[in-house]
């Protein structure tokens, strides 16, 4: 929504932008807002497609800001009472453009390449071909051009503009040659036409901009998933009675009631009731927490068996959550997409084409002699048609294409580019803990009875049957592991549930407890000294231990661990093989941090640490020049995942880390690491073979088009020529990129 803000400079406003594509338009859009009358600061996010400014009120307002924007092909959304939602419906609406225009261009092209390669003899065939490729270059891919001259009247250059100029070309040559083939013919040569070329350019570079208007309608869901956690409406005590409120309405000080199963709204402390929350978006641990009078409660935990009423602390935008959805916008912001490669090379090829060709032109007109004029024309449009960009288009996505497919055959979905480009240069791995290394579930690793133990088989029901009335988490654990060993139930004649402590029950003469230490100690319960040492042992392996006792003496102890996965270590030590810093971080405690960093050979880990902790340790590796990989299951690691040059998520996590991270690991194997790695290697080092292919024609083609043989033999490059070697180039470029799927990981 948007946001208001009154300080010293002025009055201080963020909108939704629409029509930005590129790093590079959010830099116009900035530089337009700075330059605006009456702006005293202004910045783009380019990841959420929002723009900020600062303005005096007297000098201007957001329709003034909002015309300043659209005089150069982009739009402000102002006024409206839902933006974002506007934004994602134009964002939509680009999209479905695009693929219409893919579509049509594509459907146009088709004839058109069959005519120009099969059946070039045909005397009709260059008409039909030009009424065919008018509309794909001038309706369906009308945007290259209107691109282009915007960046031409900025003194720039990329994609669009050899796009536009080329194809732009070759369709005004063709023209010429259908029309007028006689200029030709009666000088000994062939009018040779290329719409074939044209319209097939436009339909390949649509093709990779409709995957990137897909991929830019899916920037902001993670956002929105986080802001779905906060209830809409909440209830709220008001003179002893309930009232239904918004979340919105909420003030500090109000008393919310909070039912079993339903989101903390806002946060708070507790003033009646007990019960569990579910607090594993913060922490990231699995086991939910006992809350009780005076402890405090986050807005989107999740409230588990028992009722609460709390105060409202704080609501709005100073909730835990608001924090967490701040963090994570301002962490994907912060990384403005690297230009890419082929723009770049773009930027100094178009103009250096054009250098040539007119200088082409020039040359022969100067030294040309009788036929000055016909080589000189013929020569400078070989060199435009040759330097045609269809090779250095599909250089890049054809190798992403089957490296995708190779990821995903391998179990790793990279839903982004850039990360899998990115990937190759990681030296510096963090994990997170709970359901990255280990499971993320309480199992029962073991139980261990006391040698004067009689009868297990009725002890084992007893405590069966006190566990499964039980509403602690841990108590799961064991009812489920009882269940599976076959252990069946009994009638307790009592039972009683004692907070933060565990359960007792009577069964026959006999009362039956099963908790914690403290309620051994409490009731003056016996340990033996075999016991006793098990459950110490346990503890250091990072096992909470149950106490299961009869009134006079403890019967067992049972280990509950959050069991680490049968691949991890072995993914860890292939990772550190590949000279990559591992680091866990973890906000569970101590103990249990160290003993499963020792039992996964990790020498480097933090215990207890927060959500902007983890972000904060990520900016620390990378200002030290690391190229950081975090890998996340958890609502906790968003953060962190979003700031981080390449995010990981485990597939069986939490759809929000899954939203954020860059790769999602589908079987939740942290072996998949290593190879999505090795994968991001292999096609960088494809996507390198294949620029050295796009450009070795352009680097042989260029002089012998422009006629540096001529001198020497009398030779000069026909364009049909040209034409064979564009499509060679293309050939060889996504031939290369096919062979990444004989990669083995």
């Amino acid at each position: 929504m948007t946001s208001q803000t009154l300080i010293h400079k002025g009055t201080r406003k963020s909108f939704p932008v629409t029509g930005m594509t590129c790093a590079g338009c959010a830099v116009s859009v900035e530089s337009m807002l700075k330059s605006a009358k009456g702006v005293t600061d202004a910045g783009v996010n380019f990841a959420t497609q929002t723009a900020w400014a600062e303005f005096d009120e007297k000098e201007t307002n957001p329709a003034e800001l909002q015309k300043s924007l659209r005089s150069v092909g982009y739009d402000m959304i102002i006024d409206e009472e839902d933006p974002s939602a506007k934004q994602e419906e134009i964002q939509l609406k680009n999209y479905e453009e695009t693929k219409n225009r893919t579509i049509w261009a594509g459907a146009l092209s088709v004839p058109v390449v069959i005519l120009g390669m099969f059946f070039m003899d045909f005397a009709y065939g260059p008409w039909i071909s030009m009424v065919l490729t008018i509309p794909v270059l001038f309706w369906f891919g009308r945007n290259f051009f209107i691109n282009a001259w915007k960046q031409a009247k900025h003194g720039k250059a990329n994609m669009d503009t050899l796009v536009a100029l080329s194809t732009g070309i070759a369709f005004l040559f063709s023209t010429f040659n259908t029309i007028n083939p006689e200029f030709w013919h009666s000088r000994g040569l062939h009018a040779h036409v290329y719409f074939e070329a044209a319209s097939v350019i436009i339909v390949f570079i649509s093709l990779g901009k409709l995957l990137e208007e897909r991929a830019k309608s899916n920037t902001s869901s993670a956002i929105k998933k986080l802001m779905g956690l906060q209830p809409k409406t909440v209830r709220i005590l008001v003179n002893g009675q309930e009232e239904e409120i918004p979340t919105a309405s909420v003030v500090e000080g109000n008393i919310i009631i909070l039912r079993p199963g339903e989101k903390v709204p806002v946060d708070g402390i507790v003033v009646s009731g007990t019960s569990y929350i579910d607090e594993s978006m913060i922490t990231g641990e699995p086991v939910p927490v006992s809350k009780q009078k005076d402890d405090k409660v986050f807005a989107g935990t999740v409230n588990q068996k028992g009722s609460l009423q709390f105060k409202a602390e704080k609501v709005g935008s100073e909730t835990l959550l608001a924090h967490i959805i701040k963090m994570v916008q301002e962490a994907q912001g912060s990384k403005a997409p690297v230009q890419k490669l082929v723009d770049k090379v773009a930027g100094i090829f178009v103009p250096t084409v054009i250098i040539i060709s007119i200088l082409t032109f020039i040359t022969w007109m100067l030294l040309g002699g009788e036929n000055a004029f016909t080589h000189a024309l013929l020569t400078s449009v070989t060199v435009l048609v040759i330097a045609c960009p269809c090779a250095l288009g599909l250089a890049t996505p054809t190798a992403i294409m089957v490296g995708v497919g190779k990821g995903a055959e391998n179990n790793i979905l990279i839903k982004d580019a850039e990360s899998l480009e990115l990937a190759h240069k990681v030296d510096a791995v963090i994990l997170d803990k709970t359901g990255t290394i280990t499971e993320g579930k309480p199992q029962v690793n073991a139980i261990h009875w006391t040698e004067e133990a009689a009868d297990l088989s009725l002890l084992t029901s007893i405590l069966y049957s006190l566990e499964v009335q039980s509403e602690h988490p841990l108590a799961e654990a064991v009812v489920k592991s009882l269940k599976e060993e076959g252990v069946t139930s009994l009638t307790l004649d009592s039972f009683e549930s004692i907070t933060a402590r565990g359960v007792k029950g009577l069964a026959g003469t006999d009362t039956y407890f099963a908790g914690n230490r403290k309620l051994i100690e409490e009731n003056n319960i016996s340990i033996d000294a075999v016991l006793n040492a098990h459950a110490n042992d346990l503890q250091q392996q990072a096992n909470t231990v149950i106490f299961f006792a009869s009134s006079t003496k403890v019967l067992a102890v049972i280990a509950i661990a959050d069991k680490i996965k049968a691949t991890s270590k072995a993914a860890i030590q292939a990772l550190q093989g590949m000279n990559i810093e591992v680091v866990m971080l973890t906000g569970d405690n101590a103990q249990t941090a160290t003993a499963i960093a020792k039992q996964v050979g990790i020498s480097k880990f933090q215990a207890e640490v927060l959500p902007s902790e983890k972000a904060d340790f990520v900016k620390r590796l990378q200002q030290k020049g690391k190229v950081v990989a975090m890998v996340g299951d958890g609502i906790n690691d968003s953060h962190a995942l979003a700031q981080a040059d390449v995010s990981i998520a485990m597939g069986k996590g939490s759809d929000i880390a899954m939203d954020v991270a860059k790769m999602t690991l589908i079987t939740s194997d942290l072996q998949s690491i290593p190879k999505a790695l090795k994968l991001s290697r292999k096609t960088v080092a494809t996507i390198r073979q294949n620029l050295f292919w796009a450009f070795i024609y352009n680097v042989i083609g260029i002089p012998v088009a422009a006629g540096a043989l001529y001198a020497y033999n009398g030779f000069l490059l026909d364009p049909m020529i040209a034409g064979a070697a564009m499509a060679l180039s293309s050939v060889s470029v996504v031939t290369n990129s096919l062979r990444l799927r004989a990669t083995k990981l």
